[in-house]
């Protein structure tokens, strides 16, 4: 059995470095992955926002080189300490640093629960007087509390339990919502919902009027509806910064996106003084950059100035939530086209224009994704029991108050 005592016992290091120049489009959308830092996800990494062309790939000369599938990746810069395991080959930026474990040393798994537990000791080893830096050299001497493998993996086991579970929940909720986010551009987008005859409507020919608000052409029967005409909308406004606390007294408080998560966002602040409230249920929604991300109150809670509250006026909040998303893709084309948004009116939002559809096409719509949503909701609730029973293990077993047989 080994006893490593360190990283640099049991692991190689290799920084990234391909960061192709942004004026050039042809280094970009090829079938490279470029692991960046905010790819690091905390968990398994299969793919990553932004592919690299060869030529992309190549523009860093004799530095480029390919991280291997199966090691791990740390941001060593801006975030410091963010964590993936690779399932893929990538190449990193200069913000990484990928980690090959020697699985006859250590257990990976284990070494990636080490990184993640000693996360606030690598910060404090960050080096730097202009932006903070972690370095290899930091890293390589970083401890293990468990140098025998066979302990290792029996704590990994453990932790790795929790993990699959939560990474096998958020997989099922991201094709929920694909299915209900398919059918909303289906049915609401290009108009083939099912007629009379179960045919998709637009394709087999059904009749289109031009609406003038819109201008373009919707269904006949269907009207043009602004949000503020199907949602209740309530826009955040941030209480006095001296009744924030971060103890549990008063009132959550959410002042923007920053405590977003997949679904709901992560309790943080409180306030003594609340001013405007989100109900349970409600969309919350962030107004100022990045404008769009949603997440959906599990509590009443008082929000800032960086979000808005809305639910539907009729009930139909399966539908409202699918239309926010269609705005958000909105918001993402007009960003990536170099309209930056950095915040949205409450004139802007109120104004924001659909075509809305006919009560019974709606009912059956919200019928369906009505279903869709409780699935993603009841294993979203299940998933924060368990990263709070991982992020409680996690400690204990790692310094040893808990061991595992």
């Amino acid at each position: 059995m080994s006893n490593v005592k360190s990283l640099k016992d049991c692991c190689e290091f290799q920084e990234g470095y391909v960061n192709p120049s942004q004026k050039d489009a042809s280094y970009f959308g090829g079938n490279i992955k470029w692991l960046r830092a905010s790819d690091l996800n905390g968990g398994h990494v299969y793919n990553t926002e932004r592919t690299l062309s060869e030529k992309g790939y190549k523009s860093a000369g004799k530095s480029a080189k390919l991280f291997k599938k199966g090691t791990l990746a740390i941001s060593k810069s801006g975030t410091i300490g963010a964590l993936g395991i690779l399932e893929d080959e990538m190449c990193g930026n200069r913000a990484v640093i990928n980690i090959s474990v020697d699985k006859n040393k250590a257990d990976i798994k284990y070494v990636f629960y080490t990184l993640k537990y000693k996360k606030e000791e690598l910060v404090s080893k960050a080096g730097g007087s202009i932006q903070k830096n972690l370095y290899v050299s930091a890293l390589e001497t970083l401890g293990l509390n468990h140098g025998r493998i066979d302990e290792q993996r029996r704590i990994s086991r453990v932790l790795s339990a929790l993990d699959n579970k939560i990474e096998l929940n958020n997989r099922i909720n991201a094709e929920l919502e694909a299915m209900a986010k398919t059918l909303y551009d289906y049915w609401f987008v290009q108009f083939d919902f099912p007629d009379a005859n179960g045919k998709p409507y637009k394709t087999s020919g059904g009749k289109m009027v031009y609406n003038q608000t819109l201008k373009r052409e919707i269904p006949e029967g269907w009207s043009d509806k602004t949000l503020s005409q199907i949602a209740n909308i309530t826009m955040g406004q941030s209480p006095e910064g001296s009744s924030y606390n971060e103890e549990g007294v008063g009132t959550i408080f959410y002042q923007g996106s920053t405590d977003f998560g997949w679904l709901f966002p992560t309790t943080r602040q409180y306030t003594t003084a609340p001013s405007r409230m989100a109900k349970k249920g409600d969309i919350l929604l962030s107004v100022r950059a990045p404008v769009g991300d949603m997440n959906i109150a599990n509590t009443d809670c008082c929000i800032g100035r960086g979000l808005a509250a809305l639910n539907s006026k009729t009930g139909s909040d399966g539908f409202l939530f699918y239309v926010m998303k269609y705005f958000k893709q909105i918001f993402d084309r007009r960003n990536s086209e170099g309209t930056t948004f950095g915040s949205i009116t409450k004139n802007d939002l109120h104004s924001l224009t659909l075509a809305y559809p006919t009560p019974d096409l709606l009912k059956k719509y919200d019928e369906i994704v009505t279903d869709y949503n409780k699935m993603i909701f009841e294993r979203s609730l299940e998933n924060r029991e368990l990263v709070s029973l991982r992020d409680w293990l996690l400690p204990m077993l790692m310094n040893g108050q808990v061991t595992v047989r």
